[in-house]
């Protein structure tokens, strides 16, 4: 069981329903720029999480796995210019794989909002900035997410997801 510190927040999910609502809330905070990982097993959550976080920033189309066409593209009328896309890296081999899609071009840019699955098959995405949620399968509707924030801007929106969370 990893320690946690300022830097991390973890939620114990009881429920798909209960992690789409704290996607949700922490949708409600994203205003671009946002760069999430989304990592865990087949199963464990991280579209859904996905969903809640797409339904709480405003998006108009509902997210779905992203798997066969890797990026999706979803927008807001609450968010004009910015865009969130949801990518999964699940079946790519490489970096070239990933640059090829045009993954790094998203990185960074304050009008796209990344969800990122599968995280771990492109490590070098994420230098400086990032929001790392870790899925853990307790039992059949049980999961732990872990939220680690890296870089000043990431570190005070998991404060800001934290004081909604659980007020402090």
């Amino acid at each position: 069981m990893p320690i946690l510190d300022a830097h991390s927040l973890e939620f114990i999910s009881r429920s798909a329903e209960q992690t789409r609502r704290i996607g949700a809330r922490l949708g409600s905070l994203l205003t671009g720029g946002e760069v999430i990982a989304l990592e865990g097993n087949l199963g464990c959550g991280k579209t859904v999480l996905a969903q809640g976080i797409g339904q709480g920033w405003g998006t108009t189309t509902r997210l779905i796995s992203p798997t066969f066409v890797l990026l999706r593209r979803h927008e807001s009328p609450q968010h004009i210019t910015t865009k969130l896309y949801h990518i999964d890296l699940y079946r790519l081999a490489n970096s070239d794989d990933v640059e090829s899609i045009g993954v790094y071009d998203l990185i960074g840019d304050q009008d796209a909002i990344c969800l990122i699955e599968w995280p771990e098959r492109a490590s070098d995405l994420f230098d400086a900035e990032y929001l790392w949620v870790s899925f853990d399968w307790l039992s059949d509707y049980r999961r732990s997410l872990i939220f680690r924030a890296n870089g000043a801007r990431h570190q005070a929106l998991l404060d800001e997801f934290r004081k909604e969370i659980v007020g402090r």
